[in-house]
């Protein structure tokens, strides 16, 4: 084997140079509206408008009302390190501003087709330059009022290994939708208008506090179901949030907008903090809903630990972490409320996962009702009401005979219309009606690729939020295949006409919004692998039995026995969550210092 040659070290040269830098601020087109609509921000801008097409890679332009840039000054804009938003003898650590590095524009310009049109205050026309990979540019001019307008056309024409790894358009467009919610719960004074392809997507108009610019994006119902944040972090600065209670728990964590002094962030320590507060109300698999905005000392706060100003860095991390998770326990603990779970339904403490997507037929008995802690309650029985219901005797159950591996159980009855409570032969048992139904949907999806779906006797009229809709308009078929049919209304309203429908339960309407949030965000983290069961994990999850469902013991028999059809099934849903625990007598026996079964 001949020996490598060596090559010598070399410069690279400027435009080379200028494109490695640009990949570490740009990475995509919602990159570009990030930095762009920071810009306008900080130029004192109260209406920002951002348009897209082809998802952002074909065109971008983000226009605003601020102070614009000088004509002086157009060139120096484009420049590496070239910023109006740091005095040469600022400390790096006492930044106020939304940009630090003074390299967006010339990163974009970089890798795009850069037009930049800016008219200030004091001049009649506006003044405008035009550079393709950051050559040859060239002046020019053209009426506009005070503001700039950037536009950004063939993103990454001149990196094809970039490009080619981009998005569909609509996936894109999504994620350019999302950014712009973040920046706007960052920045909820400022009006932020969204258009693609020539379009209306998104309107955030400015807000007079943050529980209504959270109305906004996350949706006017979650107001009912949410807690506000306001507290003094001693030695730190305020913290404010409006966050849902536990029974409006996302499967991801992208649901939780984080800011830190006007700047949209991501920090995994402080989503932590927010989620530990909820300890002992949510599922390990679920995470808390919100906005959560925090004012911090600037010698408080690093911005520039990453290229993209995403991530930020805290002093005395920990600290501030668990001054987060007290305040948050403190006020979800303080305004205890009752979740909804459907209309005509009994309410659930957020002690217990609600919100079940599915709902029984109008002619139907009553969801069982959550019994107190400690008891057990019969399945349904006939829509005789809570009060007048008296516990059965478990003889007045029948056993479920033993077959295909499933030992023989005498069900006692359920705990929280959730926990099926049985004995065997040699023990206890405890069954969880929603992770055996939704197994059983799961590899009924994978075999059949679709759920049965009831038309509704009247269609339901549901608002869907932008990225929903985005979600809607990208995953169609996923969407009809999960049951659902929608159709647009005007607006950001939609007609649901059909809903998901299994053994007599038939989904919500408002469920068909669960399934768009999860599809809009990737879906759930803790799926199986491989899209075909991501798809049919996620539309199981909304079509399966829920907690507050009634279940007759003959219905749950039959799940039962098509699981242990399939040895593997039976032992977890999709999502990794059990579904049948056994105790042994033994066991408990152990427990109460007993040798053996006698007295």
């Amino acid at each position: 084997m001949s020996a490598p040659v060596r090559r010598p070290i070399r410069r690279l040269d400027p435009a080379t140079i200028q494109r490695i830098a640009a990949g570490e601020v740009i990475e995509r087109p919602a990159s570009v509206v990030k930095e762009l609509v920071e810009n306008a921000i900080d130029a004192g801008a109260t209406t920002i408008v951002v348009r897209l097409e082809g998802g952002g890679s074909r065109r971008i332009e983000v226009a605003d009302d601020g102070a614009g840039i000088p004509s002086s000054e157009l060139e120096l804009a484009l420049e590496r390190h070239a910023t109006s938003k740091l005095e040469p003898d600022d400390p790096l650590e006492h930044i106020g501003t939304l940009g630090f590095r003074g390299e967006a524009l010339a990163s974009i310009a970089a890798v795009s087709r850069l037009r930049l049109v800016s008219r200030t205050p004091d001049r009649e026309e506006a003044v405008g330059i035009f550079t393709a990979g950051s050559s040859d540019a060239r002046r020019f001019e053209e009426g506009r009022s005070v503001g700039t307008t950037v536009e950004v056309a063939d993103l990454f024409f001149n990196t094809p290994a970039r490009r080619k790894f981009l998005r569909s358009p609509a996936a894109e467009q999504l994620e350019a939708i999302r950014t712009v919610e973040h920046l706007y719960l960052a920045r909820p004074t400022v009006a932020l208008r969204l258009e693609a392809d020539g379009r209306e997507v998104a309107v955030y108009p400015p807000a007079r506090d943050l529980r209504e610019a959270a109305a906004h994006v996350l949706g006017t119902e979650m107001l009912d179901q949410a807690f506000a944040v306001d507290e003094e972090l001693a030695g730190f600065g305020r913290l404010k949030g409006v966050l849902g209670r536990p029974n409006l728990a996302a499967g991801t964590a992208r649901r939780l907008y984080l800011g830190v002094n006007g700047r949209t962030v991501e920090s995994r320590p402080i989503a932590q903090a927010v989620r530990a507060a909820y300890l002992q109300y949510l599922p390990r698999a679920r995470f808390p809903i919100g906005a959560i905005r925090l004012e911090l000392a600037l010698d408080r706060i690093d911005v520039n630990v990453h290229p993209t100003k995403r991530e930020v860095r805290f002093a005395r991390e920990s600290e501030l972490g668990e001054a987060i998770r007290s305040a948050v326990r403190r006020a979800l603990i303080a305004s205890p409320k009752l979740a909804r779970v459907c209309e005509g339904a009994v309410r659930i403490p957020p002690t217990v996962e609600s919100r079940s997507p599915l709902a029984p037929p109008a002619s139907g008995t009553p969801p069982a009702p959550r019994i107190a802690s400690g008891s057990l309650a019969p399945p349904s029985s006939g829509g005789i009401p809570v009060s007048q219901r008296r516990l059965i005797e478990p003889s007045a159950i029948p056993p479920l005979a033993a077959r295909r591996g499933r030992p023989s159980i005498t069900l006692l009855g359920v705990l929280d219309a959730l926990y099926w409570v049985g004995t065997t032969s040699d023990g206890f048992v405890l069954i969880d009606q929603h992770a055996a139904s939704e197994r059983l949907l799961f590899e009924a999806l994978l075999a059949d690729g679709h759920l049965a779906r009831q038309t509704l006797v009247e269609a339901l009229t549901i608002s869907l939020s932008p990225a929903q809709r985005a979600a809607w308009e990208a995953n169609r078929s996923i969407v009809r295949d999960a049951g659902f049919e929608i159709e647009p209304f005007g607006g950001d309203r939609f007609r649901v006409s059909s809903v998901p429908a299994y053994r007599g339960h038939r989904a919500r309407g408002e469920a068909v919004r669960e399934l768009l949030d999860e599809l809009s965000t990737g879906t759930r983290p803790t799926q199986p692998d491989g899209m075909m069961e991501r798809i049919a994990a996620s539309i199981a999850c909304h079509a399966a039995i829920r907690a507050g469902d009634a279940v007759r013991p003959d219905e749950l028999a039959r799940v039962l026995d098509a699981l242990y059809e399939s040895a593997p099934a039976v032992y977890s849903c999709p999502h990794g969550r059990p579904i049948l625990f056994e105790l042994p007598r033994s066991r408990v026996d152990r427990w109460f210092l007993r040798s053996g079964r006698g007295p």
